[in-house]
């Protein structure tokens, strides 16, 4: 598979940015309980006419906590997945082993980043939000796949996270300035993150016969469905936060059509943003035709 890519560029790229958590959140870097957190183009709240405006803000904040822990929820299987892609690989190419340790470095970086600002949140927030999990049994779940099925996934979430940032939050200024920030620098190193793991796709994939790719994106689809039955527990749970932060009690049809709008939102945010990343199906195309094909064809379901 051919890509302009290298382990040397990625490596001097990260080396360059080097931020520091303790830059972005703490002392009088705080959240701003006044402003949305989450672009309109992932919430899709502002259709919801039967909330308010303030029941509107609520459920804003209530997802980008979700999306925060949702992030450190992926992080938690990444983490372990890169230190074992990356061990057999010690005595081998230097820029190569070293682009992938600080690959991993950044997303143990990112777990604490995302929990500080779950911290912040929880915090300021008069509402307890129940959450998806817990992290360990979905890791544990996701790694049973096989390592090409999983950094397919990786894979998406990478270019995912590009796309959120570039095309939804960068020119948003109407929200909070430190979740803002937050996501700006979380994109800064997840851009190198998508160059190594395009990589590391075609180091797994390298020699393998079509019908075994064509089996491990059979495995990052099921990977997929995981995750979307997670997705629509996640939008029942900031449902019931946002009722008991404004006391506000939804019919049983109101409930209903609100849980299958924010369900296909958070389907939108965290699957067929990455699944339908033209670099991400670029990847699969050279990798196998009909696979990328096939994701193309699924991706609007996710949409």
């Amino acid at each position: 598979m051919q890509t302009n890519y290298s382990y040397a560029s990625a490596l001097a790229a990260s080396q360059r940015l080097n931020w520091r958590v303790e830059d972005i959140i703490g002392g009088e870097k705080r959240l701003d309980f006044d402003k949305p957190f989450m672009p309109e183009a992932l919430a899709r709240i502002a259709p919801l006419d039967s909330l308010s405006a303030r029941e509107k803000l609520l459920l804003n904040q209530i997802r980008g906590h979700g999306y925060l822990y949702q992030f450190g929820l992926v992080e938690e299987f990444i983490l372990p997945f890169l230190l074992d892609h990356t061990r057999p690989r010690l005595a081998g190419d230097d820029a190569r082993c070293r682009a992938f340790l600080q690959f991993a470095g950044e997303e143990a970086k990112h777990i604490d980043l995302f929990k500080r600002f779950r911290a912040e949140f929880q915090k300021g927030f008069s509402t307890e939000c129940e959450v998806i999990g817990p992290p360990e049994a979905i890791a544990e779940a996701v790694l049973k796949h096989k390592p090409l099925s999983v950094a397919l996934l990786i894979l998406h979430l990478e270019w995912m996270t590009q796309r959120h940032f570039i095309e939804c939050i960068r020119d948003d200024g109407g929200l909070d300035k430190q979740f803002a920030s937050m996501l700006r620098h979380h994109w800064m190193e997840e851009a190198q993150h998508a160059m190594l793991d395009t990589l590391m796709v075609a180091d797994l994939a390298k020699g393998m016969p079509e019908g075994e790719i064509v089996s491990c994106v059979d495995g990052y689809l099921e990977i997929g469905g995981m995750i979307d039955d997670g997705l629509k527990q996640q939008a029942l749970f900031d449902l019931a936060a946002m009722m008991k932060a404004s006391g506000r009690k939804l019919g049983e049809a109101e409930h209903a059509r609100l849980a299958e709008q924010q369900h296909q939102a958070q389907r939108w945010t965290f699957i067929g943003s990455g699944m339908s990343h033209p670099n991400f199906l670029g990847t699969v195309q050279q990798l196998s035709p009909a696979s990328a094909k096939r994701l193309t064809e699924i991706a609007p379901v996710f949409c």
